[in-house]
């Protein structure tokens, strides 16, 4: 595996995810800012976090199906959160665990959340770009 996720001893140990990806691999795969679209561009879970960010892993993890990949090749994510307080960080890990339980994912590589104004569709509540490493 191209990816090598830890938490060093001298950081604080976050359970959501890992403070460092280390990556051996040798093809970069970036994927754009995944929302909460199927596959025939309708929004799902409308008005849900939870359910948007669950649909945001599952098509990083469609693309990455495409390029040869999963999400343990995952080395980085950036998430962006409309209207972010810090009150919704519950609901947005229920999403996270959600998903991570159906795509077989433990621990969750480094990630970045920032609060936005908007994004592109004003039902749209989050969005995730992913970079990962493949061998």
């Amino acid at each position: 595996m191209a990816i090598t996720l830890v938490n060093p001893s001298e950081l604080p140990k976050i359970d959501v995810y890992r403070q460092v990806s280390i990556a051996s691999g040798s093809k970069l795969v970036f994927i754009a800012g995944q929302v909460a679209w199927d596959a025939e561009g309708i929004t799902v879970g409308e008005g849900d976090l939870a359910a948007q960010v669950e649909q945001c892993y599952l098509n990083i993890g469609t693309a990455l199906a495409e390029a040869g990949g999963s999400f343990h090749d995952v080395a980085k994510l950036t998430v962006y959160v409309v209207d972010w307080t810090p009150d919704k960080m519950p609901t947005l890990l229920e999403g996270i665990s959600r998903a991570a339980a159906k795509l077989g994912v433990t621990p969750v590589p480094p990630a970045t959340l920032l609060g936005v104004a908007a994004l592109d569709v004003p039902d749209h509540l989050v969005e995730i770009e992913a970079t990962a490493i493949l061998d």
